[in-house]
């Protein structure tokens, strides 16, 4: 059996959809003589919890202080300590990572430089053995099912994404209602312009946040919705059958002295609650993610226990791809969906683990982007491979559709079922 082994990683900073500095980090691995090469550039959030693990910034003069030259350095020392070992099995390199690193939210070395190596060795792995990144994650899954993900695509961007008064921080559109993942993208392109003339109809700007969607100068969770279901009619689709609408609310951003600054008000929690309940009785509403402030536990509990037959009540700052906060949640009942975001946790295996943990758990799981993306494509593997969602933002914007390209490539090379046929059977769509 020819193993491989790690012979070189090199990183260097690229730049990122809001033209700050992240890392790229090449992997050489040696198999049976000859040398592959693959590289992962790791996504940064601009959305953070205060539980994930630690992004190295530099805090120099250099890029406004965002500069990753300390991170591009400590891979350098990874290699030092990895060169010429076998990095065939990814729970093992990244117990390793996790050793040098030696703090318990990777702030030595740096969250950006220990999954910079942990993605771009596996992949340059999955490459020595010629198969296709999604299939190599089944070694490791234990998951031989493959699904082309429901993509939810934020077309709406508000909170700390959009610089207009929307509190609630992604309006996304959830095409549940077709047969394939290319006709699904394909409807989906199509609401989102139709959303774009309707704004312009309206007088409203279509410059666009951080995630592709646009931004218009609206204060309503409301409005916002109003205006996807016209955008949705006057494609010729019916909202509630082909398309539903999903909600990022991101609450921590806006909760202030254990207060929800909604509109511009101090709200509490049950004030908010009423504001969901009205949107959940008024459209299609799919899935509610941050709903509440990531230490608001006793809020997350009582909302669960009201919708969680009712809609995908998915945290994201609550859990922060986190064993031990996903592990709290299954057993206080508080949630049914989980975000997976491979820098919050800063591994490949701790993501897989997550990944595991909820579906086991009968917790869905969604593979998301970042804020500040790139051209990567790695996440559309992971969601094909051990997911039935992902979130990669409006169907625009290069870094955001190189995830869907990715999957449409995935489509029409491997002849994949589209997951929402088999979603169709869930009782929250049939609720």
């Amino acid at each position: 059996m020819f193993r491989p082994v790690l012979k070189d990683l090199k990183a260097i900073w690229v730049l990122d959809s809001r033209s700050n500095p992240t890392l790229e980090v090449f992997a050489y691995v040696q198999r049976k003589g000859n040398i592959y090469i693959d590289s992962f550039i790791v996504p940064s959030g601009a959305s953070t919890g205060e539980f994930e693990a630690l992004e190295l910034r530099d805090n120099e003069k250099d890029f406004h202080g965002k500069g990753v030259s300390k991170a591009i350095k400590n891979v350098s020392f990874i290699l030092d300590h990895l060169f010429n070992t076998y990095v065939d099995d990814i729970f093992e390199v990244d117990r390793k990572l996790i050793e040098l690193d030696g703090s318990k939210n990777k702030s030595n070395l740096g969250a950006n430089a220990i999954l910079g190596v942990s993605v771009a060795i596996a992949k340059a792995v999955a490459k020595s053995y010629d198969i296709p990144f999604f299939k190599y994650l089944s070694f490791w899954t234990k998951s031989y099912d493959y699904y082309l993900p429901v993509p939810m695509m934020n077309i709406i961007n508000g909170g700390v994404h959009a610089d207009n008064d929307l509190d609630f921080q992604e309006f996304m559109i959830v095409p549940l209602g077709f047969d394939n993942f290319s006709n699904a993208i394909k409807a989906s392109s199509e609401v989102y312009n139709t959303l774009k003339k309707i704004l312009k109809e309206n007088g409203l700007s279509t410059s666009v946040g951080d995630e592709g969607g646009f931004a218009p100068k609206i204060d309503s969770p409301f409005k916002a919705c109003e205006f996807i279901i016209t955008a949705i009619e006057k494609t010729g689709y019916k909202a509630g059958k082909d398309f539903f609408i999903s909600l990022d609310v991101a609450a921590s951003s806006f909760f202030k002295n254990n207060k929800y600054i909604y509109s511009k008000n101090p709200v509490d929690y049950k004030e908010l609650m009423n504001i969901y309940e009205k949107l959940i009785l008024n459209y299609p509403i799919f899935s509610i993610e941050d709903p509440f402030d990531e230490n608001d536990w006793d809020s997350w509990k009582e909302f669960t226990n009201k919708y969680k037959s009712k809609i995908l009540i998915v945290g994201d700052d609550l859990f922060v791809t986190n064993i031990e906060r996903i592990e709290k949640g299954i057993n206080n009942n508080i949630a049914n969906a989980v975000l997976i975001k491979l820098n919050q946790i800063g591994t490949l295996s701790e993501t897989i683990k997550a990944i595991s943990l909820a579906n086991a758990n009968g917790y869905k799981t969604i593979i998301s982007h970042r804020s500040g993306e790139t051209e990567d494509n790695t996440i559309s593997h992971i969601a094909v491979n051990n997911s039935y969602f992902i979130k990669s933002g409006a169907p625009a914007r290069s870094e955001r559709n190189s995830k869907y390209n990715e999957l449409l490539r995935i489509y029409n090379f491997y002849n994949l079922n589209y997951y929402s046929q088999a979603y169709k059977t869930i009782s929250i769509i049939q609720n």
